[in-house]
């Protein structure tokens, strides 16, 4: 990976609409959704947007950040919270990581997002520790079995892997955002996984959240 795509911070900002929002009109709502467009699309940084509505009780959207300081991605989420928008708004999950060279694969695609790819209709964010038994085996054993968990993965190229860390930074070891047009693609891919040797070493490896793309204003729009 390049130096440029290993300087990185991932923000994944969930949040629950408050249902006053819904008795508002719907020409004041536009405006809103366009006044949220504007404050993402000026604040210079990478974003994503996507729905979770009726897929999960704890979550309605996602804005996803990418930014090479927490203090940018701080700056742009307190203008969104000043915003009409904002003011219907609450935090219910927010995981903050950021992209590093990978110590087992040298030349693995696992940033999707920062690379520029064009983003797929979903993304499943996927927080994880390990154990501390994975971290006292000899380094050789564990790219012994990563090498298994990698050759696992390379029979889906159509789901795109963001792997970021989150060691110091927040409560997880590792934030995976998987992205793919097709659910059930994931859903092979995670079953394979569970038979090889690093799920093992898996301590907790939830939630896994689905979520749908969607652009600001539609997502905006689709929250009632």
């Amino acid at each position: 990976m390049s130096e440029e795509h290993s300087q990185y911070y991932f923000n994944f900002s969930f949040f629950k609409i408050d249902p006053k929002w819904r008795w508002m009109a719907d020409l004041a709502k536009e405006e809103s959704a366009k006044e949220v467009e504007n404050v993402i699309n000026n604040s210079g940084i990478m974003f994503r947007s996507y729905s979770n509505l009726g897929l999960r009780d704890d979550a309605d959207f996602l804005f996803w950040f990418a930014a090479k300081s927490v203090e940018e991605i701080q700056t742009v989420i307190e203008k969104i919270y000043k915003t009409v928008f904002g003011k219907y708004i609450l935090p219910s999950r927010t995981y903050l990581s950021c992209t590093r060279p990978s110590i087992y694969v040298q030349e693995q695609k696992t940033h999707g997002f920062v690379t520029g790819n064009e983003p797929k209709k979903h993304v499943i964010v996927y927080p994880f520790t390990k154990t501390r038994e994975w971290y006292l085996l000899p380094k050789e054993k564990r790219q012994e079995i990563m090498n298994e968990h990698i050759e696992v993965s390379k029979k889906f190229p159509q789901v795109i892997l963001n792997t970021t860390y989150s060691f110091g930074i927040h409560d997880e070891d590792f934030m995976l955002a998987f992205e793919v047009d097709n659910i059930r693609d994931f859903q092979d891919l995670i079953m394979d996984l569970r038979e090889t040797q690093v799920s093992t070493y898996v301590k907790n490896d939830i939630p896994m959240i689905v979520c749908v793309k969607k652009d600001i204003v539609s997502l905006i729009s689709s929250l009632g």
